[in-house]
């Protein structure tokens, strides 16, 4: 596994969503190896790469049906996450993992890590988001896509009018210095895009175009909505990023300062999914979780936020969006030989261009 990878879970302490306090890794540890918490039915491990204001709202309904469940959320980044559940791997401490890219469960599965489980109403799921086997080990909620975000004072500042559309626009020379992206080492969005790149390109002409393109970019970020708030910010002048998080920073800001581009080549993109963690004792609130994560009510909830949910584009498309937003997603893209060449395109990727990568938070 790539060192860097591993150095980002083991040392980030990860943030506690919404109920209970936090948890660090020691905490986890415990938690872990107490054979009391591991079988009680009112405690509920929960690994998510969920945006933190979405944890909050989406958990409301599940915290009312269920208010003598205390509920551990650790959220972070999805690198950081996943090779969190990757070192864990011979004593898990999740129960569940909600939002997750599939890219990343694809990989869990191949390690033999996830418990198949279909949950109720999982019939409703459109195959291409869930797991083909008769019972899925993973089942998708949303998907997600590269976008960025224009901040067109720090361009003009420049003596920059052109606002890049495409790929091929942020390679122009005069972008030099003036791109921040997220890292896909420790972000799902940075690596939904540097896979996009490779889906789009291929192999040898995709890394060709990153050389080119980390000419232009100043810092990559370990999380894939910081370009975005901190090109709104007016620290830099193209976030590269994803298109919830865009689009949300150009509302905050005014599209006067800030435009959010969707390529037009098509974005890389990923699922949001959901699986149930194989443990010695698997919880019945567990699954119970992954039967509320995919109802209605929850689909409607993911709705908002994003144009495309497992069970079909809503009616009520987030403003920002195209009118057909399953169009602007690159068709060729291979999740299962995403998952199995992470570790590689990880390693080539820092090999490559992490000289340029954002300090490590302590």
């Amino acid at each position: 596994m790539n060192k860097k990878v591993i150095a980002l879970a083991m040392t980030a302490i990860l943030a506690m969503g919404s109920l209970t306090g936090c948890v660090t890794s020691q905490e986890a540890a415990e938690s872990s190896s107490a054979s009391a918490e591991a079988s009680d039915e009112n405690v509920l491990n929960v690994y998510t790469a969920l945006e933190e204001e979405q944890v909050e709202d989406y958990l409301t309904s599940f915290k009312e049906a269920h208010p003598d469940v205390t509920v551990n959320v650790t959220r972070e980044s999805t690198g950081v996450i996943t090779s969190r559940l990757l070192a864990e791997k011979d004593n898990p401490v999740a129960d569940v993992v909600w939002g997750l890219s599939a890219t990343s469960l694809l990989q869990l599965k191949q390690e033999g890590m996830l418990e198949p489980y279909a949950p109720e109403g999982v019939d409703r799921i459109q195959p291409q988001f869930k797991d083909t086997d008769e019972t899925p080990s993973w089942v998708g909620i949303d998907a997600w896509e590269t976008a960025w975000l224009v901040n067109k004072e720090v361009l003009a500042e420049h003596g920059i009018t052109d606002i890049p559309t495409s790929y091929q626009d942020l390679l122009d020379p005069q972008y030099q210095g003036l791109i921040a992206m997220s890292n896909p080492a420790s972000s799902g969005t940075g690596l939904l895009t540097v896979n996009g790149v490779l889906a789009l390109y291929g192999e040898e002409e995709g890394w060709n175009y990153l050389d080119q393109l980390d000419n232009n970019v100043a810092v990559y970020m370990h999380s894939g909505s910081q370009p975005a708030s901190e090109t709104a910010a007016g620290e830099y002048g193209i976030g590269v990023s994803f298109g919830y998080r865009c689009l949300q920073a150009e509302a905050e800001v005014g599209s006067d300062i800030c435009e959010t581009v969707f390529p037009e080549e098509g974005s890389g993109w990923d699922m949001e999914a959901n699986a149930l963690m194989k443990k010695d004792q698997v919880k019945d609130i567990a699954k119970e979780f992954l039967n509320w994560a995919i109802t209605d009510d929850m689909m409607t909830k993911y709705a908002q936020n994003y144009p495309i949910v497992a069970t079909g584009v809503g009616d009520d498309i987030p403003e920002g969006y195209s009118e057909n937003p399953m169009d602007q997603l690159l068709s060729n893209i291979d999740f299962n030989e995403a998952a199995k060449n992470r570790e590689s395109i990880l390693a080539q990727w820092s090999e490559r261009y992490d000289a340029k990568s954002a300090p490590e938070e302590e």
